[in-house]
């Protein structure tokens, strides 16, 4: 197969936040290697108008975020799909598109899969056991997984997903992920009506149970005791927004979804991800690459991808112990902004988002030279 000749199909759903991000990573590289890019997901999406900016030709495909009654409906839109586009390679982005996409094409094409964090952490039994064994079964129409993190390959395999692996960590655009100047903060502090001098804890994320928002809200009151002026921003929107908006107190802020996710990181003195699962989440990383100081849950992920002396890992669900960190934090800017180079540096040495979409370059090639998925 010739490079310029290469047809790859992506297929995703969620079309937002970090899965979105990392799949237009993909379509901008391999645009710019001058093979052609499609997208199969939920049309009027972010992501749908972001892949169609950089050139992909981008199909509708109707698919909500779980599977349901219209689950038959989209596995057949996305088999017509396939015979329309006939492409080379099959990437499924997060388990919706995992499911949909392995039942439409069965091997008939080579397939690569990318959880973005393994569906089954998502449930409880016994749906989590059905789902691992859907997983182990689909494995056979699988040429490639592709996980985020070693901690994700190792989740995967524990529970007897078996096929090739590659690790391709998350990355960053470093060129547009910059240290802000002083002068940067205070501006975008002004902008957002936040004093140059108020200890300021954001949180960037999907509204949901799996980013732990609610552990965060949890804590707050504890973090108020020490840094009595502390205020907490949530930038984000999700299914948990109505609950969480019951629950904080004036000092807490809903911003809502933002385009604006750098400049809340430059604002930051602190960023916190207290997620209670992930594959390698991308807000730690782009606050690092910010040079901000982080605050995360000490689920394997989090701490593949916090350098010692980039912040601090907390025990996941503490809302004591995350409250302390943050507090530190918040009290000592000067150690923040250490810990903020030092993952600057990280960030710089390990996660370059070229770094990134080279690997699945390069694991498309190879799974082409090995014939089809079905075993």
């Amino acid at each position: 197969m010739v490079d310029d000749s290469l047809r790859v199909l992506h297929v995703s759903q969620p079309t937002d936040a970090g899965v979105a991000v990392c799949v237009t990573q993909d379509v901008s590289d391999q645009i710019a290697r001058g093979w052609r890019v499609h997208l199969a997901c939920p049309a009027e999406a972010w992501l749908s108008r972001c892949a169609h900016t950089l050139g992909a030709e981008v199909h509708s495909w109707p698919a909500s975020r779980s599977p349901g009654a219209g689950t038959p409906l989209e596995v057949e839109r996305l088999r017509k799909l396939l015979r329309a586009v006939r492409p080379h390679v099959l990437h499924l982005h997060s388990s919706k598109a995992m499911l949909a996409g392995r039942l439409a094409a069965q091997g008939r094409v080579m397939t690569v899969v990318q959880p973005h964090a393994w569906s089954f952490e998502a449930v409880r039994p016994p749906m989590s056991t059905w789902v691992e064994t859907w997983e182990r079964v689909a494995a056979r129409w699988t040429s490639a997984f592709v996980c985020v993190s070693r901690a994700e390959q190792r989740r995967g395999q524990a529970v007897g997903i078996v096929g090739r692996y590659v690790i391709a960590p998350n990355g960053v655009d470093l060129g547009r992920l910059c240290p802000a100047t002083q002068s940067d903060r205070l501006v975008t502090r002004r902008r957002y009506g936040i004093a140059s001098d108020t200890p300021l804890a954001v949180c960037v994320g999907r509204l949901s149970k799996q980013k732990g928002q609610d552990l965060l809200v949890a804590s707050w009151p504890h973090v108020r005791t020490s840094v009595p002026n502390a205020r907490l921003v949530l930038v984000g929107d999700g299914p948990m927004r109505p609950d969480l908006a019951g629950r904080i107190s004036p000092d807490v802020h809903l911003f809502g979804a933002s385009t604006e996710v750098q400049s809340w990181l430059a604002a930051a003195d602190v960023v916190v991800c207290p997620s209670r699962y992930e594959g390698m989440a991308l807000v730690p990383l782009e606050a690092m690459a910010c040079a901000r100081s982080v605050v995360a849950s000490d689920i394997p992920p989090n701490a593949e991808t916090l350098p010692v002396g980039g912040g601090a890992l907390v025990a996941s669900g503490d809302p004591v112990a995350l409250a302390r960190a943050i507090s530190t934090r918040l009290c000592d800017v000067t150690l923040a902004d250490a810990e903020g180079r030092i993952g600057r540096a990280h960030v710089e040495a390990h996660h370059d988002v070229r770094m990134s979409t080279a690997v699945i370059a390069d694991l498309y090639r190879a799974v082409l030279l090995e014939g089809p998925a079905t075993r």
